[in-house]
This record gives structure tokens, sequence and C-alpha cells, in this order.
């Protein structure tokens, strides 16, 4: 009866200290995709016709680099399994843009651009080719 009372006291102690490690590494990873100075800013549902949600396109700003970023994550079945999504991000007259597209698990970018004192345009598509084009957003 002691054995086992002292393996589920070892066990538990080990719990907890991984727990403790694994905890303590939580701040270098609360990063996000864009990095450490940015800031989401947007939140979009990528939806069919049907009103059937398949993504979300976020965008995310930095004031201490002055850039936007974007990216596409799929929702519902292609939410965590490998799907076709993409990302562009341009400045709002077209310029400097910026794109990823392919099979992805998690999402499309991140994609960058710099637009001090201007607005920009972003476009997400997930599967089926749902598109969705947000023109002049995000000005500043």
């Amino acid at each position: 009866m002691r054995i086992r009372q002292l393996a589920t006291l070892l066990t538990g102690a080990a719990l907890a200290a991984s727990t403790t490690l694994v905890a303590g590494a939580a701040p270098a990873a609360a990063a996000g995709p864009c990095g450490s100075s940015y800031t989401r800013v947007g939140v979009y549902p990528v939806k069919r016709g049907d009103g059937t949600r398949t993504g979300t396109l976020e965008v995310h700003y930095s004031s201490s680099t002055g850039k936007n970023c974007a990216l596409t994550y799929g929702y519902g079945a292609y939410a965590n399994t490998p799907s076709w999504k993409s990302v562009t991000i341009s400045r709002g007259d077209g310029s400097g843009e910026d794109s990823n597209s392919g099979t992805f698990t998690y999402y499309a970018g991140p994609v960058y651009v710099s637009a001090p004192g201007q607005c920009i345009d972003v476009q997400a598509v997930v599967p089926a080719w749902v598109i969705l084009d947000l023109n002049n957003v995000h000005c500043g």
C-alpha cells in the first residue's frame, strides 16, 4: 500500500513540475503569427453565399514597425486540417502587394505591407473558392 501512495505522490509531483515548465514558457509563444509587436485590429468571417462560414480573415497592426499583417484561417470543416487557403494584402492603391497561398493546416500568411497614412486592401480565399475582399480598410 505504501508503494502505491509513493508512486501516486511522485506522479503528482512530476505532473506539477511539467505544468510549471509549460506555463513558464507561455509568454514566449504569445507573440502570435505576425510577431510580438502586432495587435489584432480586425477579424472577418469568410462566408459562402448561403451564409455558411468556411474561413476567417485576420488583420493585425504594429505601431512599432508601422506594418499591417494578414492571415486566413479555415473554419468549421476546414479548421486545423490541410485545405486550400490564400491571403493577400496591399496598400489601397494596389502597391506593395504580398500574398501567400497553398494547402495549409492552420493558416495562409502571414503577409505584410507598410502603409503609413494609407488604407489597405486585404483578400481571403478559402475552400470552394469562397472569397472575401476588403478594400480601403484600416486607414491610418
